[in-house]
This record gives C-alpha cells, sequence and structure tokens, in this order.
C-alpha cells in the first residue's frame, strides 16, 4: 500500500495559524508568566490574533479572487487530488463573519465590572460554595484560561467552514465542541445551575457526535470515500434508494442540526444559554451557529444536492418544527436568556430555510442573515451581562434574569435600553436594522427554491416572535420599576461598552447600507466546488 503524502499550502493557512498560534502561546502564558500579568497579556494576544485572522482572511479573499479557490491540506493520487481542507468563497466568508463576531465577543468576555469583577469563577475546579472556593474567591483568583480556551473554539469553528471531508470535519467538530462544554460551566454565581448546563452540554453533544460518527461510518460504506466530492460524484450511481445513504445522510444531518439548535435536537439550548457565563453565551450563540451553517451550507450544496427529493419530508417537518417551538415556547419565558434561546432556536429555523432552498443566491443570503444575527446576539447579551441584581445591602450580585426586573431600564439608563432596542428589532426584522435585510434575502431565496409554504410559515413566526421582543422594549421604556434599589446598570472598564456599540453601529449600518456586503457576498458563491 503506498502512502501518499499531504500538501500544505502553508499561505492559505495564514489565519488559521495566527488563530491557533495565539491560542498556543495563551496557554503558554498560563503556565509561565506572573498571576498579575497573564490577563493583559491574554487580553492583548486574543483581540490582536483575531483582528490578525480577519485582515489575513480578506487577503486570502483577493487572492482566490484572482486565481479561483484551491486546497488548503490535499494529498494526491490516481485519481487526481483528494481535498481535505478547502480554501474558496464560502470558506472564507463564514471565517471572516466568524472573525468579526468572536472579535466583538471577546470584548465582552474580557470586560470586567468597575469593582473588577469578571463573569467566570475564581477556580472553576472547585466545588460551588466550597471553602475551597471561598478561599479562591478572596485570594483574587481569576480564570485567564478563558482566553486561550475561546480561542481554540475558534479555530475549530475556522476549520469547520473549510472542511472539505468527513474527517476533517468531525475534527473540527471535537476541537470547537470541547472548550464550549468547560467554558459552560465557568460561571461566577449560579454555580450549580452553570455545571448543570456544562453537563447536559457536554452528554447530549456526545450523543449527536456519535450520531454524526455513524453516519460517517454508514456514507463511507455506501461511496468507499470520506471525501465530499467523491461521495457526491458517487450519489448519482444508485439506482434507487440506498439505505447507506440515506441513513448516513440524516445521521450527518442530526449532528449539524444539533449545533444550530434545530427541533427536535434543541433541549439543550434553553438550559446551556441561562447557566452558562453570559459572555460565553453570546460568544457560542453567534459563532457556533456562523460555524456550523457554514458546514451545513457545503454539506447541502457539495454532498447531498442529489439527495434534495430523497431529504425534502426530513427537513420540511424540521424546519417547520423548529420554528413554531421556537416561537410558542419563547412567548411564555419570563427569563430574558431563555427567552433568547428559544428565539435563536426560531432563527435557526429561519436560516435552514435559505440552505434547504439550494438556490445560486442562498449562500450570500445565508451567510449576510449570520452576520446580522451574530453582531445582534452577541451585543444582546452584552447588555444582559450589564444589568445586575443588587441586594439590601447594595452589594452587586448577579444578572437580572426576570423580565420584570428590567421595567425602567430606559429611563435609568437611557443609552442601554436604547442599544438593546436596537438588537431587539433587529431580531423581529424591522425594517432599517440588518435583520429586515437577513429576513428579505433568505425568504427570497426560499422562495425561489419552491418552499413558499415554509416561508409563509416563517413569516407568520416573525410576526409572533415579534411580540417577544417589543414586550422587552415596553419593559423598558413604559414601566416604572417598583424598586428602584432592586436592578442596576453596572459600568464595566469599557471594553464591555465599545462591544455594545460595535453591535449596534453594525447593525443599524448593515439594515441602511446593505449593498456592499450583499455583493461581496455574493460574489463568493462562484467558488463553491
Amino acid at each position: 500500500m503506498n502512502f501518499a503524502a499531504p500538501v500544505i499550502e502553508w499561505a492559505a493557512l495564514t489565519p488559521l495559524l495566527i488563530v491557533f498560534g495565539a491560542a498556543v502561546i495563551g496557554v503558554l502564558i498560563e503556565a509561565f508568566l506572573p498571576r498579575r500579568a497573564r490577563r493583559g497579556a491574554q487580553i492583548v494576544l486574543a483581540l490582536t490574533a483575531l483582528a490578525a485572522g480577519l485582515v489575513a482572511v480578506i487577503w486570502r479573499w483577493t487572492v482566490i479572487a484572482e486565481s479561483g479557490p484551491s486546497g488548503i491540506l490535499y494529498s494526491q493520487d490516481s485519481g487526481g487530488s483528494i481535498i481535505q481542507v478547502v480554501e474558496d468563497g464560502p470558506a472564507l466568508a463564514g471565517q471572516a463573519i466568524l472573525l468579526v463576531a468572536s472579535f466583538v465577543a471577546m470584548l465582552v468576555i474580557a470586560d470586567r465590572t468597575v469593582p473588577g469583577e469578571d463573569a467566570f469563577a475564581p477556580s472553576g475546579a472547585t466545588a460551588p460554595g466550597s471553602p475551597d472556593e471561598a478561599r479562591a474567591l478572596r485570594a483574587g483568583f481569576e480564570q485567564t484560561e478563558v482566553f486561550p480556551l475561546t480561542m481554540f473554539a475558534v479555530v475549530g469553528m475556522m476549520i469547520f467552514a473549510s472542511a472539505n471531508d468527513f474527517i476533517s470535519l468531525f475534527v473540527a467538530l471535537e476541537v470547537l465542541s470541547l472548550p464550549l462544554y468547560v467554558l459552560s460551566g465557568l460561571a461566577r454565581r449560579r454555580r450549580l445551575l452553570s455545571q448543570e448546563a456544562s453537563l447536559k452540554y457536554f452528554l447530549l453533544g456526545a450523543l449527536a457526535s456519535g450520531f454524526f460518527l455513524f453516519g460517517i461510518v454508514l456514507l463511507y460504506g455506501f461511496s468507499g470515500s470520506l471525501n465530499f466530492g467523491q461521495i457526491a460524484a458517487a450519489v448519482p450511481m444508485v439506482a434507487g434508494g440506498d439505505f447507506l445513504l440515506i441513513g448516513g445522510a440524516i445521521l450527518v444531518l442530526i449532528g449539524l442540526l444539533f449545533k444550530v439548535g434545530a427541533v427536535p435536537f434543541h433541549a439543550w439550548t434553553p438550559d446551556v444559554y441561562q447557566g452558562a457565563p453570559t459572555p460565553i453565551t453570546g460568544f457560542m450563540g453567534a459563532a457556533t451557529k456562523i460555524a456550523a451553517f457554514a458546514a451545513m451550507l457545503r454539506v447541502f450544496y457539495v454532498v447531498f444536492p442529489g439527495l434534495r427529493w430523497d431529504l425534502e419530508i426530513v427537513m420540511w417537518v424540521i424546519i417547520g418544527l423548529t420554528m413554531l417551538v421556537g416561537t410558542v415556547l419563547g412567548l411564555i419565558q419570563t427569563n430574558v436568556k431563555r427567552m433568547l434561546a428559544y428565539s435563536s432556536i426560531a432563527h435557526a429555523g429561519f436560516v435552514l430555510l435559505g440552505v434547504h432552498a439550494l438556490q445560486p443566491d442562498g449562500p450570500a443570503a445565508v451567510f449576510f442573515y449570520l452576520l446580522a444575527y451574530g453582531l445582534a446576539t452577541v451585543g444582546a447579551f452584552a447588555v444582559v451581562n450589564s444589568v445586575r441584581e443588587r441586594d439590601a445591602l447594595g452589594h452587586v450580585t448577579s444578572e437580572a434574569g426576570e423580565l420584570d426586573q428590567w421595567k425602567g431600564l430606559g429611563k435609568s439608563n437611557p443609552l442601554l435600553a436604547g442599544a438593546m432596542m436596537v438588537f431587539l428589532l433587529s431580531f423581529a426584522g424591522i425594517p432599517l436594522t440588518a435583520g429586515f435585510m437577513g429576513k428579505f434575502e433568505v425568504f427570497g431565496s426560499a422562495l425561489r427554491g419552491g418552499l413558499a409554504p415554509l416561508v409563509v410559515l416563517a413569516v407568520l413566526c416573525s410576526a409572533a416572535t415579534a411580540y417577544l421582543y417589543f414586550r422587552i422594549m415596553v419593559l423598558m421604556f413604559f414601566n416604572e420599576r417598583e424598586d428602584e434599589e432592586g436592578v442596576v446598570a453596572v459600568p464595566g472598564e469599557g471594553l464591555g461598552a465599545v462591544a455594545i456599540g460595535i453591535a449596534a453601529l453594525g447593525t443599524l449600518v448593515l439594515g441602511i447600507v446593505p449593498g456592499p456586503v450583499i455583493d461581496a457576498l455574493t460574489s463568493a458563491i462562484q467558488f463553491l466546488p
């Protein structure tokens, strides 16, 4: 048996190498730098790497615009090149949007309140309420490990968007998931709820990975290959239905649908969104969805286009249920983070319309929606992170999670409430916000793809979910707070405010002048292999 050494295009790996290098250096900082110097070094390193990675992605975009898409990691055999990781327009578009959302989310993760308190437990390994945790708190310990963990998750997400075979896709899935399992259990307060969220996310994530692996095995048994292009080439060779192909495709989709929180694989979403540290919830809610939908686009457009009619009923049921469940259960929530969690489920259903439409403009519409949704999500959770409870002694405690606690926020802190209003209007799809243009593009693509009944349902669900968002706006601006001392908007060191400002400005600019971004994304679809 001859072994074909892989070919690596190192220049094309530049964005990945920058972020991965920062993650590795972050681990070394934790090992060798004095404790007091770690936080500042980690923040500067992470933000610089994410910005440099975005610049590198833009550079690579100009390269492939001139020379065309190519493989980053591939091997040569008698049949030609077998590409494991690809560099093309959709991969770079997904990575660019991911890095933008991750940069804004990292600002929120790095922010601390004025007393110098961040969102993370002083020692994640100690039992909640134990003497060891109390000693770590008094000693002023900080979990600066969250920065390299987050960077490793970003690396996995970037590979997830450009993987071109199922081995690379699975490795990327685990690289992005494992840090998130840990980060979800590191909340400073409500520690048991946080650890419960981490355990649920881990167990259900492991189950979804099992489905994903089993699906890969079936697809390999069908085609004799794990490469997307070779599996796609084998699909037309089937005379009639093939249970290995259909079964493998459905199981692979289960693994991807779990990551986007689609029904019926959504059970983890509200619990993890509520229990995880709020900055991590914002990062996870935006970045994970961007990466998962980027991978799903490649799977649908490259591997499964010939299976559209075989998967038609399955996808219609999943999309319909995802929109309905996210909308209906979101209407009855009284907790802000759980409400936003069910809202994210409904939005996943909207994005799935663009994925399943299989139209030439589908990827551009999906990517624009993900950019709009990612900015609004990170910004909304940054606001949630700033609205805190205050006890009778005046001590600031955990987030004010109940909706009724947000009464009068527009009067006490109009800038914060105004930013939250911008994000909520974008979620609702109100004109002059990025969310409106995202829904317009995705719904239009779905109509051209023959999904008119689902689009009608999506419009109805979108109108119903508007109640979720307007309810919060009414509480903030048109209701008086009964207890003026019960809730306070806590000022931070400035990074969180910068993140909220960037997200709000981006949401408005993309809603008012969406053309350049849509045109740039549309030019990326021609690079699909």
